[in-house]
């Protein structure tokens, strides 16, 4: 009787820690969203306003043309997978999980 006790309180346990980490899973999405955005955004102004451009050149032709020169220039370590850049510095979602 007591171990069915014990394996009842174990399982309540269970579902709280898992209702617990999905929620820290889905706020770390968003946070990493706003971050990488925000990373992108201050690259791409940084970048023009030092150079005092009005867009980020490319480097390529794919998808990723200007964060690729962005982190050619080391402005940026890596391609985003949550955005793409625009040209003129703006930032549009490539989709799931970043709204």
């Amino acid at each position: 009787m007591e171990i069915l006790v014990v394996i009842v309180i174990l399982g309540i346990l269970a579902t709280v820690v898992l209702f617990t980490v999905r929620g820290v899973t889905e706020r770390s999405e968003t946070s990493a969203c706003t971050g990488d955005a925000r990373t992108l955004t201050t690259a791409a102004d940084a970048y023009m306003a030092q150079e005092r451009l009005a867009e980020v050149p490319a480097l390529g032709t794919s998808v990723d043309r200007y964060e690729l020169f962005l982190v050619d220039v080391g402005m940026i370590r890596q391609v985003s997978t949550y955005f793409d850049l625009a040209a003129d510095g703006t930032v549009t979602t490539t989709g799931d999980p970043c709204p």
